[in-house]
């Protein structure tokens, strides 16, 4: 019987679950549990992304152990907004950072004198929220980040799990839907949000809708 993966994130734990369809219906099996904790260094608060890939692999490993080749396919769900910055080789830079980061303080006002609110939530639709992706990129900005230098890629965080798992990078739409970034009308990226906010549009990737398969893992996962 065919098996699929997925692999669900919480802001404090995550999981990996293995779903088959039968005759009654959904059936779900927890593989693999663990916590999801954010780590304060230097007065900033992280993911310990390289943690939860390592978890994420082993709840992999647990499923494939039981279920060889049932197993047809990976899913990953994560929390929204946050997300890490890839260089030009490919290598992830530094530990992305956690939406409870005190960074953003403050960027909702500095955002508006850039943006005014109205036209802001007349192309993009979300609520404001300190913590919203637009807002964590403005902060960057704002303190003339040098990762803006080497940085080539932005991936949410599904995305980047998803590239950890395949080497494809992708935004998939509805976790980019959460970056007050996106146009909701067009289902792109909003130009005019990344200009009047200075942040390089050329961070984003293709946007892909749910449900194509986006790569086949890498060969040493």
């Amino acid at each position: 019987m065919a098996k699929y993966i997925a692999l669900d994130f919480g802001a404090e734990s995550g999981r990996v679950m293995v779903g088959n369809v039968s005759a009654k219906g959904i059936e779900l099996e927890e593989i693999h549990r663990f916590a999801n904790r954010q780590v304060l260094v230097s007065q900033s608060l992280h993911w310990d992304i390289l943690h939860l890939f390592f978890e994420l692999k082993k709840g992999l490993s647990i499923a494939a152990q039981k279920y060889g080749g049932e197993i047809v396919s990976v899913g990953v769900d994560t929390w929204g907004v946050d997300f890490g910055l890839i260089d030009k080789s490919g290598n992830l830079i530094g530990n992305p950072y956690c939406y409870r980061d005190a960074r953003t303080n403050g960027m909702l006002e500095e955002a508006f004198k850039l943006l005014p609110k109205e036209k802001f939530y007349n192309q993009t639709g979300n609520q404001f929220m300190e913590i919203n992706t637009a807002f964590q990129l403005l902060s960057m900005v704002k303190s003339q980040s040098p990762l803006f230098e080497i940085a080539d890629k932005m991936l949410f965080t599904p995305d980047l799990f998803a590239y950890f798992l395949t080497g494809e990078k992708v935004n998939e739409y509805t976790i980019a839907s959460t970056s007050q970034l996106l146009n909701p009308v067009d289902r792109n990226w909003q130009s005019a949000v990344f200009s009047a906010l200075q942040i390089p549009q050329s961070l984003t990737n293709p946007i892909v809708h749910p449900g194509p398969v986006i790569g086949n893992l890498r060969n040493e996962i």
